[in-house]
């Protein structure tokens, strides 16, 4: 049995993808001869204080040399050199999705954690990534050697298929109100569309970014949709199951996506699909189980979104596609095997 410790920043039982992939890969690693202790990190990565990478420069400092340390890329792409220093043995940065190219950061600040980021993953003895546009881009814009990453992308749970609603058209769209997620660009979109009976639930936290959240609620209010949209929050899966089920139509709006679960989580149901997402998520959805719009672009979106509510063959012939799609894709004891071989490859 190998041991890794792993350095997770924040609340572990977080409901944002990223979390829920950390907490299955810990969940399932034992069963492919790797212990996990996992090492809490501060909640304030990847913007930590000063005080905030002293800690985890004294935490790292007593990490045993004989474990093999894996650090979420929330953390790790925003360690100083102090930090670095800290380091010994060998080291697994887990990456989501780059920091740098979150939405709303200032170009100063982009600049800033992109050579943060990029020194960072110099340091590591090896980076899993969760889809290959990922690994594209720290190769392409970072000169990461692709021999030194390996892509796990994360697992989907079967489901059972969706029936839907019908009346009034149930439109769905999972994940955190975070300005990436582009609600506000579906919001808009949505708006031109009064004339066919839909409703749209939003679900996912709505404590993390409060901004966000007022620019979403802004965009309802000043477009007179508050009987057609609910922000319904963070929700218990029992809930997020029911959503699924009752869905007609999913609609992902964001600006980038290191994968996109949600979107898996939809194929899995056979539920069809706009996407109007960035980075891996036109890779996750496939080219037959969605409607493929731009990102930040709300006509596009608002024509794409027409076609599919008002059109039910489209919609059948989509969600078919996403069915048979959700049967291929990978599942969790996948994901954690590709990340044990890689523990385990770095055994001295």
């Amino acid at each position: 049995m190998a041991d890794v410790v792993f350095a997770i920043p924040g609340d572990l039982k977080s409901t944002t993808g990223g979390y829920a992939y950390d907490r299955r890969v810990i969940e399932l690693l034992p069963d492919f001869g790797v212990r996990v202790s996992v090492l809490p990190l501060a909640d304030t990565f990847p913007n930590p204080s000063a005080s905030d990478l002293a800690e985890t420069a004294r935490l790292l400092k007593a990490k045993p040399r004989d474990e093999v340390l894996m650090v979420d890329g929330l953390a790790f792409g925003a360690f100083t050199d102090d930090v670095l220093q800290a380091l010994s043995g060998r080291v697994v940065a887990l990456v989501h999705h780059p920091l740098f190219l979150e939405t709303g950061l200032p170009h100063s600040r982009k600049v800033e954690i992109k050579a943060s980021e990029e020194i960072a993953l110099q340091h590591a003895s090896h980076i899993v990534v969760t889809s290959r546009v990922t690994k594209r881009i720290l190769v392409d814009t970072m000169g990461i050697s692709q021999e030194k990453i390996t892509i796990a992308e994360p697992g989907t749970d079967p489901a059972q298929r969706a029936t839907g609603t019908g009346a009034p058209l149930q439109i769905l769209a999972v994940g955190a109100v975070l300005p990436r997620k582009g609600y506000h660009v579906l919001v808009e979109a949505l708006a031109p569309l009064k004339h066919i009976d839909w409703r749209l639930t939003i679900a996912g936290a709505l404590d993390r970014q409060p901004d966000a959240v007022a620019m979403v609620q802004n965009a309802i209010s000043s477009n007179g949709l508050e009987d057609r949209v609910t922000l319904a929050g963070k929700v218990v899966p029992a809930t997020l199951d029911r959503y699924y089920e009752s869905a007609d139509l999913f609609v992902s709006a964001s600006l980038f996506e290191g994968y996109g679960m949600v979107l898996a989580e939809a194929m899995a149901r056979g539920l069809p699909m706009v996407i109007a997402a960035g980075g891996a998520a036109a890779e996750t959805a496939g080219e037959s189980s969605a409607l493929h719009v731009e990102a930040d672009n709300a006509p596009a979106l608002t024509i794409a979104i027409e076609r599919a509510l008002t059109d039910k063959k489209l919609r059948d012939r989509l969600a078919d596609a996403a069915w048979e799609a959700g049967r291929t894709l990978p599942t969790w004891h996948e994901t954690a095997r590709r990340i044990a071989a890689v523990i385990l490859g770095l055994r001295p």
